[in-house]
């Protein structure tokens, strides 16, 4: 029994020596010594929405409190305090917890007008990201950065982890192809933060004219790109964990087909359901969910598919299921990509959607874009802030 305590005791103090030995991780917004200063005395517009906390505080209230003047707050898509469903309406407006002008940056007005830069000192961007290049934030943050440089604005850039920061894959995108959910020649999973790829933005020249944008960045401390990191606020109202964000690259292209991903239920992003699928063992009916899914795909239709909300929480990109399900719905392949034109914008090339259709194996199709992969890991290289490992 003695033997048996001892060892349990050994076993205690090993666990508690290598979390004492892991190091702490601190966002930029977590390391105020490092950009209070710079804000000292200074006019300062906020991009930010729910994620943007420090500890327990919202950046507004934190800023506040340590007298930063804050002129007005810019909202992107689901709003400053992540309320607004996917794709839908950001007005400007009053923040109700601190009283300060919204102005809103999406739904056709992705860039600041100059008036509402004119008496700004800077502009600070706060916002979690999750790695993918459809995920509107990124493509906010370059018209940010033009705007910027447009009008000799700097910004400061709080950097955060990336939640699918561990590796690169997928298609890198057509400038044929180039829309607000895909601006920059990356692939699908670019394995960059947002203070990274704000850099890469700058000196890859992507801004209109191969404008500058006066940029700092505060890098996270403590961070190298194999760390786990969990979301302690949900980045927007369908990726409420962290299974959903890691499952999003490879369930978002989904989108632009007749398959469901689960809007409209507890678990987006962690079920695929079709009305005509007869393999699946799980069920459940799409609904409307205030600030979430008003619309969902399929509603109120029972469908049947596959629950994925035991899968790996370290899952990677795979086409395995979109090439499983284009045959499980029984449909023709046209039918299927309902919305051809979305899915190749999502994807970043029609190459995906053709390679599909044509009935390619994932193996043929990954090889398809592997030089173009290797060039862009080799470009990235120059504006990464962080180890690999």
């Amino acid at each position: 029994m003695l033997r048996f305590t001892a060892t349990i005791a050994f076993l205690l103090f090993q666990l508690s020596a290598r979390a004492l030995a892991a190091p702490e991780i601190h966002t930029g917004a977590e390391q105020p010594d490092a950009y209070l200063p710079l804000l000292k005395s200074q006019q300062v517009g906020l991009v930010v929405n729910q994620t943007s906390q420090v500890g327990d505080k919202h950046l507004i209230d934190y800023l506040r409190e340590r007298q930063v003047e804050i002129k007005r707050i810019f909202a992107l898509e689901h709003g400053v305090r992540g309320n607004v469903e996917n794709g839908g309406t950001v007005a400007d407006g009053i923040d109700g917890p601190s009283g300060l002008a919204i102005v809103s940056l999406y739904g056709g007005h992705y860039a600041p007008a100059e008036e509402s830069l004119a008496d700004l000192d800077w502009l600070l961007f706060d916002i979690q990201d999750v790695g993918v290049r459809f995920y509107t934030y990124i493509s906010s943050l370059h018209y940010l950065m033009q705007a910027c440089a447009n009008h000799d604005i700097p910004l400061l850039v709080l950097d955060r982890p990336n939640p699918n920061g561990d590796y690169v894959d997928g298609p890198v995108l057509d400038p044929q192809f180039r829309s607000f959910v895909g601006m920059h020649p990356i692939p699908l999973v670019h394995g960059m933060t947002v203070g990274e790829l704000a850099q890469m933005i700058n000196g890859e020249g992507w801004l209109e004219n191969g404008a500058k944008c006066q940029l700092t960045v505060i890098p996270v401390s403590g961070y190298h790109k194999q760390m786990a990191y969990s979301l302690q606020v949900r980045p927007s109202p369908n990726l409420p964990n962290d299974l959903s964000i890691r499952l999003y690259p490879s369930l978002g292209l989904f989108e632009g087909t007749t398959v469901s991903v689960g809007r409209g239920t507890p678990f987006p992003f962690q079920a695929l359901g079709h009305p005509a699928d007869r393999q699946g063992q799980f069920s459940f009916t799409p609904v409307p969910v205030s600030g979430a899914s008003e619309n969902p795909k399929h509603k109120g239709i029972e469908l049947s598919g596959d629950d994925l909300r035991d899968t790996d929480s370290r899952t990677r990109f795979s086409l395995t299921p979109l090439l499983d399900w284009m045959q499980r719905t029984g449909e023709t392949p046209e039918q299927f990509f309902s919305r051809a034109k979305f899915f190749d914008k999502l994807a970043g090339t029609d190459t995906l959607r053709k390679a599909v259709m044509a009935g390619k194996s994932e193996e043929e199709i990954r090889g398809m874009w592997q030089p173009a992969l290797a060039a862009f890991r080799e470009r990235r290289k120059h504006y990464l802030l962080y180890p690999e490992e």
